[in-house]
């Protein structure tokens, strides 16, 4: 098997993406004002899930490295104005790559997570939650914490925690946009869901402007 890095240096950033099966074993691709470095390895394990792409479509590889740059770029900003402990709507969150239409077997990868260290594992059961659409009839875990969806959207839901310890309770808002669950998590009651709510639509909106 042929595993290989794909180096992405675009304005000074660097971005390391193994992927890609086949090919030959050197490849130099060049768009401008984006430079795109592919470098083959022969038995190098993948660190991430396999993309599987045919060599003769290159540009299928830029564009793939260039919606990942663009989300994680993103998420950077909006997690760095929206989760905290210091007045920020939100307490932690997540972003899972989905595809609703994939095999139940394959692992869910987190993209991104900010306030929390989430286990891939535990969110598989979640995965399944949201993909078979058990919304109305069973509950869900997030970490520790047990959640009861309360309202029900086209692409999106709200839960509450039924074993909170806080007062004044907490709650979480998932979203699904063409790649990825966004789950936003929050204490608080109204007034925090609305805060919540806002923070969230506003990462759904732009990734969603990619057709993320």
């Amino acid at each position: 098997m042929i595993s290989y890095w794909v180096y992405l240096k675009w304005s000074g950033l660097i971005c390391r993406r193994p992927n890609f099966e086949g090919g030959p074993s050197l490849a130099h691709i060049t768009v401008s004002p984006l430079y795109v470095y592919i470098t083959y390895f022969l038995s190098l394990p993948p660190l991430a899930p396999s993309l599987s792409i045919s060599k003769s479509k290159p540009s299928v590889a830029v564009a793939v490295l260039m919606d990942w740059s663009f989300a994680h770029k993103t998420w950077e900003k909006w997690a760095s104005t929206s989760v905290g402990s210091s007045g920020e709507p939100l307490k932690a969150a997540l972003l899972i790559n989905y595809d609703p239409t994939g095999p139940s077997r394959l692992l869910s990868t987190i993209a991104e997570q900010e306030g929390m260290k989430a286990d891939p594992v535990d969110l598989t059961e979640f995965v399944d939650f949201v993909k078979l659409n058990k919304l109305q009839t069973e509950c869900f875990f997030i970490g520790k914490n047990q959640y009861i969806v309360t309202t029900i959207h086209e692409n999106w839901f709200c839960a509450r925690c039924l074993n909170t310890v806080k007062a004044a309770g907490e709650g979480a808002i998932v979203m699904q946009t063409k790649a990825f669950l966004l789950v936003a998590l929050y204490d608080g009651s109204i007034g925090s869901a609305s805060r919540a709510m806002a923070s969230a639509d506003q990462l759904a909106w732009q990734l969603s402007r990619r057709n993320l």
